[in-house]
């Protein structure tokens, strides 16, 4: 059985396997109504659970669209209104869905609640996001580098802020695919060594935005203060001479390109000139979370790589 728990989950031929599926499907529907289903509906019949502890916008909607273009359907569930919510635990909400769907995607806080998750389920489970990692996101954003003409191998991207979950799963793809990863973040919030380690050799970090961004042609950022974080104020000084505006982007290379998963605190990490100017592809980003993740509901099925 097959679980998207992280990148290194699919290696990279699986990763290149869901890419350019991806691309496939999404050009084969291109000017079609979102309902309607994949002309081969790969997926009929089957039916994904989705699992929210966190707010979501992108990961309910792409995942809601994605199971339904692939001709199957979905039960969207927040965990305050389930058994899960008053103390049931993940092991036996897994096995009791086991007997209901053929697949859970679950978006949480602590990566040990996946990772039970998967343990225990008699079906694939879909990392949604966790505090460890966010490879959902960056299937999209491969996926809209190479849209861009851009290829992976010998790509630099630099991310800017937080050693976060997304930068964690950034660092692991480098590895897989042969990228670079240069980031620059603040002391105190820079990111494990086992995260950097996920690059193997492909990623490291640095104290100065400047030298990131130095020819990079990625510029890559994330919201600074999660939800329900602690002590913003002191973590917000920390972050703005991280912020990525017009005269950091220069140090770029002018054909450089703007990335960020949304949602965006504008005037902290970004301002409005770079992520609504000509270098931003955040919206096309935003929209292949959906085609992203039908590769992803196609591979833990085995259908794909």
């Amino acid at each position: 059985m097959r679980h998207f728990l992280n990148l290194t989950d699919a290696g990279a031929d699986g990763v290149a396997a869901m890419l350019a599926d991806a691309m496939d499907r999404k050009a084969a529907r291109a000017g079609w109504p979102k309902g309607r289903v994949d002309a081969d509906a790969p997926l009929a019949g089957h039916v994904l659970a989705m699992i929210f502890e966190k707010n979501s916008t992108r990961t309910r909607v792409s995942f809601d669209m994605a199971i339904r273009q692939l001709g199957g359907t979905s039960i969207v569930m927040d965990a305050g209104s389930m058994q899960l919510g008053r103390g049931e635990s993940i092991a036996d909400t897994a096995r009791v869905l086991s007997g209901y769907v053929d697949a859970i995607m679950i978006r949480t806080d602590d990566h040990a609640k996946v990772e039970d998750m998967a343990r225990h389920a008699g079906v694939p489970v879909i990392n949604g996001l966790t505090d460890a990692s966010h490879p959902c996101q960056i299937m999209a954003d491969l996926q809209t580098i190479l849209e861009d003409g851009k290829a992976l191998p010998g790509l630099k991207v630099a991310w800017l802020g937080d050693g976060n979950n997304v930068l964690a799963s950034l660092m692991e793809a480098a590895g897989l695919m042969r990228f670079e990863v240069v980031a620059a973040c603040p002391q105190g919030f820079m990111p494990p060594e086992e995260d950097v380690a996920l690059g193997q050799g492909h990623a490291r970090v640095v104290a100065s935005p400047q030298e990131a961004v130095a020819g990079a042609d990625v510029i890559v950022t994330d919201t600074w203060i999660s939800m329900g974080q602690a002590q913003a104020d002191t973590k917000l000084a920390a972050m703005m001479p991280y912020q990525v505006d017009e005269a950091l982007m220069a140090h770029a290379r002018p054909d450089a390109r703007f990335l960020h998963c949304l949602p965006a605190h504008r005037g902290e990490e970004v301002v409005d000139a770079v992520i609504d100017g000509p270098q931003s592809l955040i919206w096309a980003e935003a929209e292949n979370r959906l085609h992203a993740q039908k590769a992803v509901l196609r591979w833990v099925f085995g259908q794909i790589g």
